[in-house]
């Protein structure tokens, strides 16, 4: 399948690697003793957004290119999930995770466009 464009030119794996960066910023302000839990769940999560939108991106077939799309938000799904256990375990505020969830709802608005787009 010949995508239009390239992963890297398109605005929703752009902003999940603003994702990315935003999330892994807040995994430091974790306690230790979640390391290898909470913190590690969470860095897989937020990294196979955009890692799921590139693979889907270089698939062969629409089919494949919209399920890759939709591990993407389920993933996303997934590292709000966790941002919002981090705040009811009080390692992080709402304040903190803001950032993150305001940039997850607008991939996730995007995701779904393009898997509908996908669709068609």
């Amino acid at each position: 399948m010949a995508n239009a464009k390239n992963y890297r030119e398109l605005v929703v794996w752009k902003r999940a690697m603003e994702l990315v960066v935003e999330t892994y910023g807040l995994v430091k302000h974790l306690p230790k003793e979640e390391t290898y839990a909470l913190s590690d769940q969470i860095r897989r999560a937020v990294v196979s957004i955009p890692s799921n939108i590139a693979e889907g991106n270089g698939r062969t077939s629409v089919k494949d290119y919209a399920r890759f799309l939709s591990m993407a938000r389920g993933s996303k799904y997934e590292l709000e999930t966790q941002l919002l256990i981090c705040v009811e375990l009080r390692y992080l505020t709402k304040e903190q995770i803001s950032k993150a969830m305001i940039l997850s709802d607008e991939i996730g608005r995007m995701l779904n466009v393009l898997i509908a787009k996908l669709g068609e």
